[in-house]
């Protein structure tokens, strides 16, 4: 554990910070967010330490890992300091502390009593659950969080997560989720948004007769948020049954504002990237957004009989730390997020009412 630097009493925390700092009076000690780090993973304290090296480059914040086993029968805790430092002009500047706690056993009580009570209190909290939504998050826990984010794509089971996140948007009105599925479709949605800024595209929208999403085995939640945030912003209507979920696709059909059926589909393909592709048909209008795997970019194509418009951008990285950072950097409140949302959950069968 030496990479999460001392090791030091639970209440001597704070006392062990102030002479942390008192003994590099070289550093400046600089905190925008307060960050919480969850895992239940074993080991996921040290691998998140170096996560938030990453992310410490970029945004000040204090930073607080969590690692709980809770199989274990004996309940313990351990807590570690350190700071993570930055250079400018080949000396220490800017350093943020990070807090490390690692427990065991019941800890519902304790996370919220020892673990939170090292949060800076003028600043806001956003939360990285990462893993498997858990009983811990519970309304004792959300109710302290303004942002809260994870990875859909690391459920088993997301429609029961999801109803969870749903209840706590409606215990805690204030509190901001923010998905990392979500954020890997940003730059396809932008691009998507982009392509349609063509007057030509934008006439063809209302006689869409098919949309394909291609994703990867692992990210169907990213493929049926995007479907989700399409029919949103077209405000197209169900033509029919919901949809279909067969072994390798979810199948859903909608009617146009001007009456042209559309069939919609989020496929899945084990070799392809995260957020592979986006293609939209009418009778004389194509509109695609691809990603190789690999690739470091997205390729757009516009077609409308003669009209082309073909051009690459940057695609989203599906590291971690990159892909929170992006979240971080551009903020907001998610509105679309929340826009979209009852839609997808549609697509997974929760019905709000049973929340």
């Amino acid at each position: 554990m030496l990479a999460l630097g001392k090791e030091v009493a639970i209440g001597s925390v704070d006392k062990e910070l102030r002479l942390l700092w008192e003994q590099d009076k070289a550093s400046t000690n600089a905190s925008l967010i307060n960050l919480a780090v969850y895992s239940e993973e074993d080991g996921a304290i040290l691998k998140n330490s170096e996560l938030v090296q990453e992310i410490t480059r970029e945004h000040a914040c204090r930073a607080i890992l969590i690692g709980i086993d809770r199989d274990d029968p004996e309940a313990s805790i351990r807590a570690w300091i350190t700071a993570h430092c930055h250079l400018s002009h080949g000396r220490k500047s800017v350093c943020c502390e990070q807090i490390a706690f690692q427990l065991t056993g019941r800890a519902t009580g304790r996370l919220r009593n020892t673990v939170f009570a090292h949060l800076n209190s003028d600043l806001p909290l956003v939360f990285w659950w990462q893993g498997e939504l858990s009983s811990i998050f519970s309304e004792r826990l959300y109710s302290l969080i303004d942002r809260f984010v994870f990875d859909s794509s690391q459920w088993s089971e997301p429609a029961e997560s999801f109803k969870c996140i749903e209840k706590a948007l409606q215990d805690a009105g204030e509190l901001m989720p923010m998905d990392m599925e979500w954020t890997r479709s940003y730059p396809v949605r932008l691009a998507v948004a982009g392509l349609y800024d063509d007057p030509l595209a934008k006439k063809a929208l209302e006689h869409t007769s098919s949309i394909r999403i291609t994703v990867h085995p692992g990210h169907r939640m990213a493929g049926l948020q995007l479907l989700a945030w399409v029919i949103q912003r077209t405000g197209w209507k169900p033509s029919m049954d919901l949809g279909l979920n067969t072994a390798n696709n979810d199948q859903y059909y909608f009617e146009t504002h001007e009456g042209s059926d559309v069939m919609a589909v989020v496929e899945t393909d084990p070799s392809a990237a995260p957020v592979a592709g986006l293609e939209i048909l009418s009778p004389h209008c194509k509109v695609s957004v691809t990603h190789e795997a690999d690739s470091p970019y997205l390729h757009q194509l516009l077609e409308v009989g003669c009209h082309r418009i073909e051009r690459s951008t940057p695609a989203a990285s599906d590291d971690s730390a990159e892909l929170f950072m992006d979240h971080l950097s551009r903020g907001g409140k998610n509105s679309l997020y929340r826009m979209m949302m009852p839609t997808f959950l549609g697509f997974l069968g929760v019905n709000e009412e049973e929340i």
